[in-house]
């Protein structure tokens, strides 16, 4: 059966990040897309110019419409602005509870933008993150869900994994997804956390400015996987060679001027 995914994020015109990122990677994999719109922005590969936020109340009726008629197999959460956006996509997850929940803790962008509220952050660490079957933050976002400095070194990765994964729900099979591409170094060494296996996946750094909706893309293909693959390490194993093959294959893209966008269908597309 082909899976039928959600992504709940916000919109990058540029295509990059956001829900049209997300489209695209459920595509490639394989799953149907669907999406509900929580932030729209005006953005490039170069920065964000300005955020306006899609009424709280408003997502809430694009969710309970979408799932009152579509099966949805695996949700992706991305970018959502406000606190109050935050609390009702919470509270729509824990009355629909889709067996795959992946959230991807968005709060600022390459250009270095913020994209979450402040004041959203307690309502992401106490509503949301919970509830998920899977987390992917990067380093910087660990710190902000852990109130704690960036990590520097793969030891602390593997502290701070241990302790995102303690923020979630003790019940039923859940991981921590953490990404260690800001560490140093010419490797890039994720880590997978269930509270008891810790699984390393490294690989070689690519040498490309193109890194625009990484997080997006790794977070929507985690989505489309899942309910594909018996077990989560090897969803997690082929999210992660996709999204490194849409990174090596970039180049191929010319797309603005500043951080360029992954290629999304590398794999369906001739090489140039």
């Amino acid at each position: 059966m082909i899976p039928n995914t959600l992504t709940i994020a916000g919109v990058d015109p540029s295509g990059g990040a956001g829900i049209l990122a997300d489209v695209k990677a459920m595509s490639a994999l394989g799953a149907y897309a669907t999406a509900v719109i929580a932030a729209l922005t005006a953005q490039n590969t170069q920065g964000v110019s300005g955020i306006s936020p899609v009424p709280a109340e408003f997502v809430r009726q694009q969710i309970t419409t979408l799932f009152a008629d579509v099966r949805i197999d695996g949700v992706k959460i991305g970018m959502l602005g406000q606190e109050a956006v935050t609390t009702v996509v919470a509270e729509c997850m824990a009355q629909f509870k889709p067996k795959h929940l992946v959230l991807d803790p968005v709060m600022i962008a390459k250009s270095g933008d913020h994209l979450l509220e402040k004041s959203a952050v307690h309502a992401l660490r106490e509503q949301l993150v919970p509830q998920c079957t899977m987390i992917t933050p990067n380093l910087p976002e660990a710190g902000v869900l852990l109130n704690a400095r960036p990590v520097e070194t793969v030891k602390e990765m593997r502290q701070a994994a241990e302790r995102l994964r303690r923020l979630m729900n003790h019940s039923d099979e859940r991981w921590v997804f953490l990404k260690g591409g800001h560490l140093p170094g010419s490797e890039c060494i994720d880590l997978l956390h269930d509270g008891d296996k810790m699984i390393e996946m490294p690989a070689r750094r690519i040498d490309t400015a193109n890194t625009h909706g990484t997080g997006c893309t790794l977070s929507a293909a985690l989505a489309a996987l899942l309910p594909q693959y018996d077990r989560v390490p090897d969803a997690a194993l082929a999210a992660k060679k996709y999204l490194y093959e849409a990174i090596a294959r970039s180049g191929e893209l010319t797309v603005g001027s500043g951080h360029g966008p992954v290629h999304h269908f590398h794999k369906l597309w001739p090489s140039s």
